[in-house]
């Protein structure tokens, strides 16, 4: 596109920016004459593809509005690429409007990327180029009323460097398409005056009151303003309240402003449990103004770290949406703008006993935004910016135009019951979001909590995001049972510094929907299930690891919320001739019935039960013993007490070893830790252990947990020679769970030794007289040794080197070499393989 282009379109948009929102979560219906009248573009458009400076001749394909580029038909080519079939996609469509035109017509496109231009009739009528946020501009002039045809022509950019940099444009590091459009809705609104611009709902519940605040334009100079209104039950159409308020009148060159309460009877609350909603409907007598909201409150306890509901502690479940993902799954299709397929999605989410969803690095459709009111699901609503480091996109925020559109951003959703969180940006560090956070905060009067990224918290009353990912950090090895990683999350905690913490991504497990491991998950199937393994047995390994870990964040009661990701994405195991597999990807086998994977429907479902329990052992493999205690934690998320029934047992295959039970009453909020004695069978094999919990009215909840009972033979056959044996090393890095040499020898799954950061180091055994060995088995942690050598000692000082290498590459290193006596033997690190130092698990030696 033409650099004087570009530059026209920022002068633009930076004008454009002082035109005001017409309102958020407006609700706004065909009105009596001189009254409102939204008229909606939505549907099939004509569209072309071409230049960015030069309209196209002929439109030869028709496109859906909203929808994206690719839903074109004849289709386009290589769309959501940075290709040079074009510089932009042209969209163009023709209505007219009968009668008279009324004083005001704006135009309302409610999402477009990548920067917009608009024309009317032949005549520029403005740009807007933020990507997410809507096109608000006044064609009042180039409109013809009377029946007269009007010709709409909108262009966007074809790709994401359409607009300067200083645009945030949605970059994700793991999105492989950027796939244009207008893909929200268009309506053209028809108004008198004084016209109601803006207006913002602030319930108080303690008073049952909500105040109405907004601004009025056209009205006369030094004249005030009088504002009927009227407050009805959103489904039922009750009047619950209704009179009038007086405004203004408006300062020199400024809209009026309205500020007034209005009292409402036996209030209702808004919660996902009873998500009611009222509608306010407000009237100038040259305009009428409509618009949903709720009496809801909503905070973070920073002390006890507690999301607070209408002034309760309020514990957060849920699960993300990537729908900027989603937008490139190849099998999308048009269900992100069917009403009927976005209801029937958020009420599956509601059936994984969910109450919360964090739109994630991207908004959806506005459509969205009403169905999560209605449906009660508490959204952190996240604005698309993730750097994740990169220097160069770090350098190009831009902390003025961030605010300016974090501000239409608000205004566009402030009155939404469902948007609980404003969240600026996704795992990035970054002083330009602090900024803009700090310059738009006192917009929002209901004072909604901030969320950023991994930079600082702005203000007390904010969060912070956890994404503790040990399987991505490579905290897992071979053989054996990742859930000893449970102690290194109980040890690192989620609670840092003074304020809450949200678990909302988690896991690092992804399959695609045909149960093939993405690209960031291929090296982990292959570490925990070897190379070979089937799908059905890689998705039941996801299911029970997920629950497992859902379980403990939960049990841990250290966080606000716990939040799965993701609920939707893409599932991308390859595109075409473009065969690049998707990083990550959500649970559905199919998209139209909205069908789960069932193994993950079955046991994650009841990991996230309101009154859920856990089993608190995480052993892969158990001594025979006639009474082990095994804990067994219940939580209660509900605001009742409950008297429930929580049994253990212990199953082989379809046979029930033993069985016990304990009742109880679990308290409202409360957590409860529960004491089972347990026999551990002497018989090897492979067991399992499950805790159900019951209790009227609902089904039950279960937790389980896979082991091993081995004999003592083999026992240490498997652990070999060197367990509590005498070990010493070159140094000790104890951080993180780190421990001393010790900790590479005792036996246990949770516990390492980790070095100093620096080449070279070393850890040796002395196992305490002269023995016949032959190989060794190094558990690694993530910090492992490209270089490495094995060496042997009869006296710990004279050393013989007995195996070698320079490719080493973690996870698990089975070294065998030819039988020798020996009494010491060591493992010398001389090239790091991380940043790090050099980390066992365990350093096992075999006879």
């Amino acid at each position: 596109m033409k650099r004087h282009l570009m530059k026209n379109m920022t002068l633009a948009a930076a004008i454009l920016v002082c035109l005001a929102s017409v309102g958020g979560n407006a609700w706004a219906a065909d009105s009596p004459a001189g009254k409102r009248r939204t008229i909606s573009l939505d549907g099939t458009w004509q569209a072309a593809e071409g230049k960015g400076d030069v309209m196209p001749d002929v439109f030869g394909h028709t496109v859906p509005v909203p929808g994206l580029a690719d839903m074109a038909k004849p289709a386009f080519k290589e769309v959501g690429f940075k290709s040079k079939l074009r510089e932009a996609f042209w969209y163009r469509r023709r209505f007219s409007i009968e009668g008279p035109l009324p004083q005001v017509a704006i135009l309302k496109i409610h999402k477009a990327k990548y920067g917009t231009r608009v024309w009317l009739n032949g005549k520029l009528a403005g740009d807007h180029l933020p990507c997410f946020t809507p096109a608000l501009l006044d064609v009042r002039k180039h409109l013809r009323g009377g029946g007269s045809q009007n010709e709409l022509v909108v262009r966007v950019g074809a790709f994401r460097d359409s607009v300067p940099k200083n645009i945030p444009t949605g970059w994700d590091f793991e999105k492989y398409r950027y796939i244009p459009g207008i893909y929200d809705s268009v309506e053209l609104i028809l108004t008198g005056t004084p016209r109601i611009v803006v207006v913002q709902t602030t319930p108080d519940i303690t008073a049952g009151k909500v105040r109405i605040t907004g601004e009025i334009a056209g009205a006369p100079k030094a004249a005030k303003v009088a504002v009927k209104y009227t407050v009805r039950e959103a489904r039922s159409g009750k009047a619950v309240a209704s009179g009038q308020a007086t405004c203004g009148p408006p300062k020199a060159g400024e809209p009026a402003r309205m500020d007034f309460r209005i009292p409402i009877k036996d209030c209702r609350l808004w919660s996902p449990e009873d998500p009611f909603l009222y509608e306010l409907a407000l009237d100038t007598g040259g305009d009428t103004y409509r618009t949903r909201f709720a009496m809801r409150s909503f905070r973070f306890d920073n002390t006890t770290g507690r999301a607070v509901l209408n002034g309760k502690p309020y514990f957060m479940r849920g699960t993300n949406v990537c729908v900027l993902r989603f937008f490139e799954d190849a099998t999308r299709g048009d269900r992100p703008w069917r009403r009927e397929w976005v209801r029937r999605l958020h009420r599956k989410f509601k059936s994984m006993h969910w109450n919360s969803i964090r739109y994630c690095i991207g908004f959806p459709p506005e459509l969205w935004y009403e169905i999560a009111d209605e449906e009660g699901f508490l959204i952190q609503d996240e604005f698309p910016i993730w750097t994740l480091g990169d220097a160069a996109q770090v350098r190009s925020l831009d902390a003025d135009e961030i605010a300016r559109e974090y501000t239409e951003w608000m205004r566009e959703r402030w009155n939404h019951a469902c948007v609980v969180i404003w969240d600026a940006q996704n795992e990035s560090k970054t002083s330009a979001t602090g900024k803009a956070i700090r310059a738009v905060r006192h917009l929002d009067l209901s004072d909604r909590p901030w969320e950023n990224g991994w930079s600082p918290p702005q203000g007390k009353s904010d969060f912070r995001e956890d994404h503790p990912y040990p399987f991505g950090r490579g905290q897992w090895s071979k053989g054996r049972n990742p859930f000893f990683l449970s102690g290194l999350a109980r040890s690192r905690g989620p609670r840092k510094g003074s304020h809450a913490i949200i678990i909302n991504e988690y896991g690092w497990l992804w399959l695609n929907r045909d149960g093939t491991p993405t690209s960031l998950t291929n090296h982990v199937y292959r570490t925990l299930l070897g190379p070979k393994s089937t799908t059905a047995q890689r998705r039941m390994l996801y299911a029970r690891y997920l629950a497992a870990l859902t379980e403990l964040y939960r049990s841990e009661r250290q966080c606000a919320g716990v939040l799965h990701f993701c609920g939707l994405g893409y599932s991308r195991p390859g595109i075409g001739d473009r065969p690049k597999i998707g990083a990550t990807s959500d649970h559905f086998v199919d998209m139209e019935t909205l069908k789960f994977e069932p193994l993950f429907e079955k046991y994650v479902r009841d990991a996230f039960a309101p009154v859920g329990l856990m089993i608190d052992e995480w052993a892969a493999e158990l001594t025979a013993e006639k009474q082990k205690d095994i804990p067994v934690v219940v939580i209660n998320d509900l605001y009742k007490d409950l008297p429930i029934t929580v049994s253990l047992s212990v199953i082989r295959g379809d046979k029930t070893i033993s069985t016990q039970s304990q009742k109880l009453t679990i308290v409202s909020l409360g957590k409860k830790r529960l004491t089972f004695k347990a026999a551990i069978p002497a018989e090897s094999g492979e067991y399992q252990l499950i805790a159900e919990l019951t209790r009227r009215g609902s089904a039950p909840v279960r937790s389980l947990r896979d082991f091993k009972v081995v004999s003592l033979a083999e026992r240490q056959r498997l652990m070999g020679l060197a367990v509590g044996k005498a070990a010493t090393a070159s140094s000790t890095q104890a951080s993180h769970g780190a421990g001393g040499p010790k900790d590479a020898v005792d036996g246990k799954a949770n516990t390492r030794w980790s070095s100093a950061f620096s080449d070279p180091q070393w850890i040796a055994i002395d196992l305490g007289k002269a023995t016949k060995i032959s190989s060794v088995k190094l558990l690694w942690e993530a910090a492992y040794a490209k270089s490495y050598t094995i060496e042997i000692s009869a006296d710990g000082k004279t050393w013989k080197e007995v195996y070698k290498t320079d490719k080493g590459d973690g996870g698990v290193d089975e070294i065998k070499f030819a039988t020798t006596t020996a009494r010491w033997i060591r493992m010398t690190g001389t090239k790091r393989g991380t940043e790090f130092g050099y980390s066992l698990w365990e350093f096992k030696v075999f006879p």
